[in-house]
């Protein structure tokens, strides 16, 4: 294993700190925003500039976790993973792949949509069936974990391997959070429209 992974590398946690801070930030931010309104309050009660401020903070956030997990990558053993020209194929095929699931997710939901407006009562009027959510149900969270792969194996890190499997995990966990916290809020208005 410690051909692998090198866990005396300090951006080796940084980086799996970030990773795990993230959705789980959101998260909170969000069911406080719901249930407190403390965003948009603190923005002269308009719900839009608060989405569209923690917008900016996960997008920001994105971008930092994104420059740690690079960062632990070049501090980790390097080892080819895949013969060429696979080791150049593949990971361009996948980072693609998962920039296209993320940044269609975002057109199709729009920036409230995508950055838990409905957290702030901005809800959608109807539920996106389109690509990419007509081929899966996650798309952003596929998408950001395929990105991840792509970027362990350009690097050829099968530490950066070893991480998008706790990227995987921590999204599966944010998910039983999210997702049945956002059915209740549409669950919500449905009953309140009846």
């Amino acid at each position: 294993m410690d051909s692998i992974l090198d866990t005396s590398a300090t951006s080796l946690y940084f980086s799996l700190f970030s990773i795990a801070f993230n959705p789980t930030a959101w998260n909170i931010v969000a069911r406080n925003e719901y249930k407190h309104k403390t965003i948009t309050r603190l923005l002269g009660g308009n719900a839009r500039h608060g989405c569209y401020f923690l917008a900016l903070l996960i997008f920001s956030f994105g971008i930092l976790r994104d420059h740690l997990y690079q960062l632990a990558l070049i501090d980790q053993p390097r080892v080819p993973l895949l013969p060429e020209p696979l080791a150049t194929l593949l990971p361009i095929v996948l980072f693609a792949a998962g920039q296209l699931c993320v940044l269609s997710s975002t057109y199709a939901l729009g920036i409230t949509g995508t950055f838990l407006g409905d957290y702030f009562g901005i809800l959608m009027d109807h539920r996106v069936e389109g690509f990419p959510f007509n081929v899966l149900r996650d798309p952003m969270y596929v998408g950001s974990t395929l990105c991840f792969t792509a970027t362990a194996l350009w690097y050829e890190r099968p530490a950066g391997l070893l991480i998008t499997m706790y990227v995987y995990i921590v999204y599966l966990i944010a998910l039983r959070f999210e997702g049945p916290f956002t059915d209740m809020i549409y669950s919500k208005r449905a009953a309140k429209k009846e």
